[in-house]
């Protein structure tokens, strides 16, 4: 039977019922600016497409510099009043701004389904996961902030600056927003070039109704980011993104003394030594597809023990077959509810077309192809464009040359490397000059003991992988993977506030000049 899109979630359908939901931040054929504490129609709407299905759907409305600097001047001096709001009003609006995020959870997870091609079940997990995180936050930011005390915590300077990827608008941006409102910022965010404005729009038309000092603008960071990243007046960066991005942003902010925490990307890896658990594994390696592996936590390197390589490719082999993919929204009767996919597409037709590029390019280097699923095993409406799609695949010994020996796809197309000695395995798994998280599986406690805290990595797993986690679980990474201070949890709070001793203070982070880590 022929597949077909699930009755009430066509994409004009899903624009119409934003376009109802916040008319003040959509109108018919386009989004707007939230600059100034109103929306408006500044900007040249950009061109864009869904990767579902590659038809076209309104773009984000770039403004240039100027506009940009207005925008984060009038958030400075929205700061100025935030700031002084008592805690119990704060904490008031930002539960406000939560439950009505709440009341539309189902538009914004669709929006993520056309934006960013994720699944339902993952789109409403990061919607989910958002809000859940902050009512956390709000019954613990009293004794957060020490409120009351000699040591108690105020907000910064200035507003927070938040550069953000497109792939978690809502569990990581606007999570974090909310939790920087609630310590007393204004917050300037951008959306992200490739995907997420609607649900961001949405998402922040609901919060400046509640009463929160948000700014949203949106435009290509060549032309804006010195506005958002060095304006005086600001008062913390907060960027996730890729290593090239990082560095131009830290390199910016070097004269400044100014907050940051720039999460960038890292290679982050399973090493597999002296191990038996072969099901256990297996398990993990299927969740670990979620999302076409388009996240800062995904695991797209193994380092397999030379002679556990049977074991591991029977099992990897196993699972990697019974991967699925396809479009989120295609049931094969309207009464189907709608499908449990491990991933759709990825971000766009480009990405799909390099990781074609980058699996070709390894085995011209005399990699070993171990396995490219056909684009036919995906689940797709009938005709339907699917250049955004991208099955999984598996290189076996890329070559050290290879554009991805020391960086991470973003993507379904998984290396594996070989390893006879204990130096070789944590040379290995260290090739990306530090990662967010890794993992052993072994069923030797001592060697995982003994390797562990010679692995790049801010979180280690043993026979189990690491996530960003939630609520009280602080995040950041080693070398590469990160730059400036810890968040999540205490840190979170700590890092968008000062305590007694003002900007001097110590935070737990990755700084050049000195680091303090937090157990990992």
């Amino acid at each position: 039977m022929a597949l077909q899109l699930k009755p009430g979630t066509s994409w004009s359908t899903t624009y119409g019922r934003c376009v109802q939901a916040a008319p003040e931040a959509f109108t018919p054929d386009r989004l707007l600016n939230l600059v100034g504490g109103d929306w408006s129609a500044a900007g040249t709407p950009g061109e864009h497409t869904t990767p579902l299905d590659g038809s076209p759907i309104p773009g984000p409305p770039r403004v240039g510099i100027e506009a940009a600097e207005a925008a984060v001047s009038f958030a400075i001096s929205e700061h100025r009043t935030w700031g002084l709001v008592p805690l119990d009003e704060r904490r008031a609006r930002v539960s406000a701004a939560v439950e009505a995020l709440a009341g539309h959870r189902d538009l914004l997870a669709l929006l993520l389904v056309w934006e960013i091609g994720k699944p339902w079940r993952l789109a409403c997990a990061d919607v989910d996961r958002a809000l859940d995180g902050v009512r956390w936050y709000l019954t613990q930011i009293e004794r957060q902030l020490a409120q009351g005390t000699p040591a108690e915590r105020r907000p910064l300077p200035g507003p927070v600056s938040n550069i953000a990827s497109w792939n978690y608008p809502m569990s990581v941006q606007v999570h974090a927003e909310l939790v920087q409102l609630l310590a007393g910022n204004a917050v300037v965010a951008k959306t992200p070039s490739q995907g997420g404005f609607h649900c961001l729009t949405l998402a922040h038309a609901l919060m400046r109704r509640a009463g929160l000092p948000v700014t949203l603008l949106s435009g290509t960071g060549a032309s804006i980011a010195d506005a958002l990243i060095r304006s005086p007046g600001l008062g913390a960066l907060a960027f996730v993104g890729g290593r090239t991005n990082g560095r131009r942003a830290a390199t910016s902010l070097a004269d400044l003394n100014r907050r940051h925490f720039l999460e960038q990307e890292g290679l982050n890896t399973w090493g597999i030594w002296d191990f038996s658990q072969w099901d256990m594994l297996a398990a993990h390696l299927r969740k670990g597809f979620e999302y076409a592996k388009q996240r800062c936590t995904a695991y797209p390197r193994y380092v397999v023990q030379r002679s556990l390589f049977p074991a591991f490719l029977e099992t990897y082999l196993a699972v990697v077959r019974e991967i699925r993919f396809g479009h989120p929204l295609a049931v094969a009767d309207p009464q189907d509810p709608l499908p449990e996919l491990d991933f759709g597409p990825v971000i766009h037709a480009a990405k799909a077309r390099e990781l074609t590029a980058q699996f070709e390019e390894a085995v011209r280097g005399r990699a070993v192809p171990l396995h490219r699923g056909p684009l036919s095993d995906g689940a797709f409406l009938p005709g339907q464009d699917t250049s955004a799609y991208s099955a999984p695949a598996c290189v076996l010994e890329p070559p050290a040359n290879w554009s991805l020996h020391h960086s991470e796809p973003f993507g379904p197309l998984d290396s594996v490397v070989l390893v006879d000695t204990e130096s070789e395995l944590l040379a290995a798994m260290n090739a990306g000059n530090g990662s967010l998280v890794a993992s052993l599986a072994t069923d030797d406690e001592a060697f995982a003991a003994r390797i562990t805290p010679d692995i790049l990595a801010f979180k280690i797993g043993v026979n189990k992988p690491r996530s960003r986690g939630d609520r009280e679980e602080v995040f950041g990474g080693l070398g590469a993977s990160w730059k400036g201070a810890f968040v999540g949890g205490d840190l979170l709070v700590q890092a968008v506030t000062y305590g007694p001793e003002g900007a001097d203070e110590k935070l737990y982070g990755n700084f050049p000049d000195y680091s303090l880590y937090p157990p990992r």
